[in-house]
């Protein structure tokens, strides 16, 4: 009489197959979610931007002040941001840059955002 059934070698050989397989199920789906957080710190960072930029041009004080820096919050949490404004060939448009990141000092900077900037006092 035969016994049919599996032996050791193949259950063990089963069992190596669904834990490389388990694995990198795992590492993709790890990736997956570092990749969404990456991409939610950059959207919030961006918005950051935007909103300093708002305010700079609101502000109509020309020509914006360059190398100013500040915080804001969003999103329960602190984020640092850096503006920069440069000189264009026209005296009456400046280009503002602000560049957002999460440590006070500005490194590693998530992104950085420009606009073009006219002087609200000339002529039209």
């Amino acid at each position: 009489m035969k016994v049919k059934g599996m032996t050791l070698l193949e259950v063990m050989v089963a069992l190596a197959i669904f834990a490389i397989t388990g694995t990198a199920v795992l590492k993709a789906a790890s990736e997956h979610l570092r990749g969404l957080s990456q991409i939610e710190e950059i959207t919030f960072a961006g918005w950051v931007a935007n909103n300093r930029l708002t305010e700079v041009e609101l502000e109509a004080k020309w020509p914006p002040q360059n190398n100013a820096k500040g915080q804001a919050e969003m999103a329960d949490q602190t984020w640092y941001w850096q503006q920069t404004v440069t000189k264009t060939g026209d005296d009456d448009m400046r280009k503002v840059d602000v560049s957002v990141s999460l440590s006070e000092n500005g490194d590693n900077s998530i992104t950085s955002v420009s606009r073009y900037l006219v002087n609200p006092g000339a002529a039209k």
